[in-house]
């Protein structure tokens, strides 16, 4: 029996072919073949993605909110632990827009030739207030016809609560949820399984249309990332862990190497959480504790992909041509970190996220396809920085218990 080839490596093969394809049609003068023959089939599998969107993040935010319900039983535990992510996650998004858009202000990355006749929709800022009163839907089907991210977003947190609010008598609607978010994860996993094509064909046009430099930016892009990666990891992480829970930077990244490791070469924070249950309880979190909060984590701890969306937004909005504004950045703050109240637990999950950022900015989606095949790349990185997170909000957690039970004595 041969052995099926995996996802990644698919994608990856796909992505060395695309290339290329796209030199050979720019050696032989005919970039055009790629644009005729090619391109249509990358556009066909962006048109999945956009039609995947609103749906995964509808639902699986929703059923983000209802897991929360579970959280008023455990008390302090669950609450401290989703105020400790969504405040890691903002920081994230902070640390990946200023540090893209130092690369993008050096001029590291770059602007694309347009095909002829095309035009970019510019993106204009906005003050706070209008991006306030802009989240908040007047109708909600139209909301989902324009794929108004925030105000989907908005929708979901308010139909979330709504159902949680409604106890016994939502029980209905809490198992329609999770039935149609069932489905929609099935349908995303087959769209998904389709990146290959997408990635060869978008590939091969871009490298046949724009030459090699694009290869180049992609390393910097990669660059900048896994800078943002560090930096959180150390000024946040690790300093959360010296802050409240008394240990030392040094001791820190020593007992969590393990799990970051197992992360960053399986890029999987569910498959990590063994390594990671081991390196917290070592470190000294409370078993129980770390019982919790590491599955918790490993569903709505989201930094490494906030940094990743951040970064990857400001890429394709230079590769665009567009300059965002103080209005987009607030944009991708929000957008970025109540998303990860809930992401699809399914791999791919992190492109359709990213694909709604970059809706909700006004950016193509088609340009997803420059990025997406060294997604595997971003993906070991940001899998790394957000096991370690779990790790750290386990030692904080435990300490802030410790401190609230010698408080009740």
């Amino acid at each position: 029996m041969t052995k099926k080839i995996s996802l990644p490596m698919q994608i990856l093969i796909a992505l060395v072919a695309g290339i290329a394809v796209g030199f050979i049609a720019l050696a032989a003068g005919v970039p055009d073949l790629t644009t005729n023959y090619l391109k249509p089939f990358g556009t066909i599998f962006v048109n999945l993605l956009k039609f995947i969107v609103v749906p995964v993040v509808l639902l699986s935010m929703i059923e983000g909110i209802l897991s929360m319900d579970d959280m008023k039983k455990v008390g302090s535990v669950g609450w401290k632990t989703v105020a400790y992510f969504l405040c890691t996650t903002a920081i994230a998004c902070v640390i990946g827009l200023v540090l893209a858009n130092v690369f993008n202000g050096a001029g590291l990355f770059p602007t694309l030739v347009l095909e002829e006749g095309q035009e970019w929709t510019k993106a204009t800022s906005a003050n706070f207030m209008d991006t306030l009163v802009g989240m908040f839907p007047s109708n909600m089907w139209e909301s989902f016809h324009t794929a108004n991210m925030l105000q989907v977003i908005v929708i979901a947190l308010m139909l979330g609560g709504s159902i949680m609010a409604a106890g016994e008598k939502g029980k209905v609607a809490r198992e329609v949820v999770g039935s149609f978010n069932e489905v929609i994860n099935k349908l995303m996993e087959f769209i998904i399984s389709l990146s290959p094509i997408g990635v060869f064909t978008m590939m091969a046009w871009v490298v046949a249309t724009q030459g090699p430099a694009i290869l180049g930016s992609l390393a910097l892009v990669l660059l900048c990332a896994y800078i943002a990666y560090i930096i959180h990891a150390v000024f946040v992480y690790s300093l959360s862990a010296k802050v409240f829970a008394g240990m030392s930077p040094i001791a820190f990244f020593k007992g969590a190497f393990a799990a970051m490791m197992f992360a960053f070469t399986s890029t999987s924070s569910a498959a990590t959480l063994p390594v990671s249950k081991e390196c917290s309880d070592n470190m000294g979190a409370d078993k129980d504790i770390s019982a919790f909060v590491l599955p918790l984590g490993a569903t709505i701890n989201m930094d490494g992909t906030a940094i990743y969306q951040c970064v990857a937004t400001i890429f394709l909005a230079s590769c665009a041509g567009l300059q965002l504004g103080l209005g987009e950045m607030i944009t991708i703050v929000v957008t970025a970190t109540l998303a990860s109240i809930g992401t699809a637990g399914v791999s791919g999950a992190g492109m359709i996220m990213l694909a709604m950022v970059l809706t909700a900015m006004g950016i193509d989606v088609n340009m997803i396809m420059i990025i997406y095949g060294v997604d595997r790349l971003f993906d070991m990185g940001r899998t790394c920085l957000n096991v370690t997170g779990d790790i750290a909000c386990s030692l904080c957690v435990t300490k802030w218990e410790e401190k609230k039970a010698a408080k009740t004595k």
